[in-house]
């Protein structure tokens, strides 16, 4: 039956409080009772407020934090190294211009060839040779008529040297050997139309 006076509260009240000094018993009791009271809520207390490893505290959410380190940490993103796109590949050489034989082209072709084909061994010196070619001969290809030896250069059978092909600033022209063709270059060069180039064919 509930206690509904005061009075009645207060003798319950003293019954519990004279528990423990009832006996040696009831006193160690309720001291061990008490020190395990004590240590539970002060483990349990500090654990439940303890922050959390994240660095937020219970019931709060976390946020990332991006920083300027390395690309392994969380939320960075990796640093990619750009490649710079391939330039654009250079324009193709426009093909020489055909046109008709230019005069002056022509006619140093036709007094190459005379001077080319004027050696006469027991006669003419190579140096006599060379002086010969060397006003109608290109600077870069001077040297290689200088390492020829004129003995063994083919005789023309044939004067007259013909066109084979013809541009706005360069002609090819033919001229017959005793054993082949003999194919001479000619470019305009700020000197002047020039041999530029030969070749012996068959």
């Amino acid at each position: 039956m509930p206690i509904r006076t005061n009075r009645g509260r207060a003798a319950v009240y003293r019954r519990l409080w004279g528990w423990p000094l009832r006996s040696p018993r009831h006193l160690v009791t309720t001291i061990v009772g008490v020190v395990v009271l004590v240590t539970t809520i002060s483990v349990v207390i500090p654990n439940a407020i303890k922050p959390r490893p994240n660095g937020g505290t219970a019931g709060t959410t976390s946020t990332v934090t991006t920083g300027s380190g390395g690309g392994n940490q969380v939320g960075v993103l990796p640093t990619v190294t750009s490649t710079p796109l391939p330039t654009k590949a250079p324009s193709p050489t426009p093909a020489p211009t055909s046109a008709p034989v230019n005069a002056n082209a022509q006619l140093r072709a036709d007094m190459w060839v005379d001077a080319f084909s004027r050696f006469e061994p027991g006669k003419t010196t190579k140096e006599q040779w060379l002086a010969g070619l060397e006003e109608h001969t290109s600077d870069e290809m001077f040297p290689r008529l200088q390492s020829v030896d004129p003995a063994n250069v083919p005789a023309v059978i044939d004067q007259a040297v013909k066109p084979i092909k013809s541009f706005t600033d360069s002609a090819e022209f033919e001229a017959k050997l005793e054993d082949g063709r003999l194919i001479v270059t000619v470019a305009k060069l700020p000197e002047g139309w020039v041999v530029t180039d030969w070749t012996k064919v068959g």
